[in-house]
């Protein structure tokens, strides 16, 4: 790793009195959850993409619930890792800390994270299509076509699907939480999917400090005004050491 731009970093990250994180699906990869991006893109050779939509819902449920359970399954096996667990404790370090994440899998709160934005839902969420009940459900296996336990309607998963809008509350809130930001870090995120690509901008444009930290470059690298390539789990533990 870079000292050159490790140091004033840390340095930024110690004096930040308010700070803002992006995290995607880049940090959940480093505990083997698919990106479903590249090479993990296919699951029984259809593409997340293909799945992952209202029209496939309603088209053949039965499928679109046989990949989340195989989801649920793979995720119930996995643990947080060190850069989960080192953002819970900048959290904790950190007067005012907003955690926004891509990701649904929950390992940031199993980490210990609390002022947590999920952006795209949270898949052990279950919602009723019929009655809009939502529950929280972490059983690995729903089976073929989990009912509702309320009203019996059909139940989908508890994710924002393609084609389907973020939830405004938790965007709005996300947005402002930005542009109050000192500092951001956008974190394993390929910085492609909208709106929440463009948060880091909100941040910049409002006088944050924006640090990326991701394997590669990405549409947004340009921008930044620290870009630190490696493994979260490497990168963040080292940059909030002091408080380790």
């Amino acid at each position: 790793m870079e000292d050159h731009i490790l140091s004033p970093v840390k340095e930024l990250i110690s004096r930040s009195k308010n700070i803002a994180v992006l995290t995607g699906a880049g940090i959940s990869a480093e505990s083997g959850i698919p990106t479903f991006r590249g090479k993990d893109g296919l699951w029984n050779n259809y593409r997340a993409e293909e799945l992952a939509t209202p029209e496939a819902f309603s088209r053949d449920p039965r499928l679109v619930w046989k990949f989340y359970n195989w989801r649920r399954a793979l995720i119930s096996k996995k643990s947080y890792n060190r850069a989960h667990k080192a953002l819970a404790i900048m959290e904790r370090n950190v007067p005012h800390f907003t955690l926004i994440t891509q990701n649904v899998d929950g390992l940031h709160q199993k980490a210990g994270s609390r002022n947590v934005l999920e952006l795209h839902g949270n898949i052990w969420k279950v919602r009723c299509i019929e009655c809009n009940f939502e529950d929280i459900d972490e059983t690995p296996d729903l089976g073929e076509l989990p009912r509702c336990k309320r009203c019996g309607g059909l139940l989908r998963p508890g994710v924002v699907w393609f084609g389907e809008s973020l939830d405004p509350d938790i965007l709005e809130r996300a947005i402002k939480a930005c542009r109050e930001s000192e500092l951001m870090l956008v974190v394993g995120t390929s910085s492609v999917v909208q709106p929440a690509a463009s948060l880091s901008l909100e941040a910049k444009q409002r006088g944050a400090v924006v640090v990326e930290i991701n394997l590669e470059d990405t549409p947004y690298s340009r921008y930044m005004d620290y870009t630190i390539r490696g493994k979260a789990g490497e990168i963040i533990p080292e940059l909030i050491s002091k408080w380790q």
